[in-house]
């Protein structure tokens, strides 16, 4: 994608922007994946193995071969070019752990919300929370091997997406494709305000 215009966002040369970017979405969307495949850093991550007894209360269908989960949080780091670092914080999906959002988004530019087409209602919460928090996201569409390709508009339609935020197919795995999805955030961010990326 083209990065011109983020060389010195809102900066004098050689100065070094960082963005606190929150990565979000319903349980089993990747997450976690997409942190780990695209940070620079060896991601920490909070992840524990899934029991029988959370089985009724995490709603394991669709993602029954799921064996563990995020129990607090994720964070990663990807430099996007040399004056911009976006800080990666990966929510836990869970509803029952929902309550530690509000502190995790404090400071938050912007964030992604991730979707699984095969389960649209896992990501409602979320997208619900991004309008509360008034947080601008764009809707990061993750390809599972078995997933419908359906076109955007039917998504968006079907999440109630206004036409102002972007929707884009991703696979988290893959660190290219994961970095496109920041990218996008970022011009989206750039687009809401020219103001965006100046200093705080």
């Amino acid at each position: 994608m083209d990065l011109k215009g983020f060389d010195q966002p809102g900066g004098s040369a050689g100065e070094t922007r960082s963005v606190k970017v929150m990565i979000a979405g319903g349980f089993g969307t990747g997450k976690t994946t997409m942190v780990r495949s695209v940070s620079d850093i060896k991601p920490l991550t909070t992840e524990e193995t899934l029991t029988q007894a959370s089985a009724d209360v995490d709603h394991l269908i669709g993602v029954a071969d799921k064996t563990q989960t995020t129990v607090s949080l994720d964070f990663g780091k990807i430099g996007i070019n040399e004056s911009l670092v976006l800080y990666l914080f990966g929510t836990p999906g869970q509803e029952r752990f929902w309550f530690l959002w509000n502190g995790l988004f404090k400071g938050a530019l912007g964030a992604v919300v991730l979707v699984d087409t095969r389960r649209l209602e896992s990501s409602f919460r979320a997208i619900e929370e991004m309008e509360r928090l008034e947080v601008p996201f764009v809707v990061a569409l993750n390809v599972f091997p078995d997933s419908r390709n359906y076109p955007v508009e039917e998504i968006r339609d079907a999440l109630d997406i206004p036409e102002n935020t972007p929707v884009v197919a991703f696979d988290a795995r893959d660190r290219a494709s994961s970095r496109d999805v920041l990218v996008a955030l970022i011009h989206h961010l750039k687009e809401r305000s020219a103001v965006a990326l100046e200093p705080r």
